[in-house]
């Protein structure tokens, strides 16, 4: 078993209210989902099996908003702590630990 990522990253136009609602609603079904915002249009989520991630997926072609761009893309938990936070002047974010999950059978 092999804890994976899933990071959700989008571009949706908001030049008028439909389009506004629509970003609304898809950035809420992200959160009621389980995902975590990593930045703006940057969503990630925990999945404790590689195999779930087509469930998740799917879940995400079925909340699509009618326009803009939805990139999914899929990682191990390892290479998600590898990343690099780089912010201005500098300075480094720094990473937070994951939490880990016991699963007593």
């Amino acid at each position: 078993m092999r804890v994976m990522r899933l990071m959700v990253l989008f571009d949706l136009p908001t030049g008028n209210k439909k389009e506004r609602k629509s970003y609304a609603e898809f950035r809420k079904f992200l959160i009621h989902d389980g995902y975590h915002m990593e930045q703006f249009s940057v969503y990630s989520r925990l999945l404790i099996t590689r195999e779930s991630s087509a469930m998740h997926i799917a879940r995400l072609r079925e909340h699509l908003p009618e326009a803009g761009e939805v990139t999914v893309i899929q990682m191990t938990e390892k290479q998600y702590e590898d990343r690099l936070v780089l912010l201005s002047e500098h300075k480094e974010k720094p990473v937070e630990e994951s939490a880990q999950l016991t699963l007593v059978l």
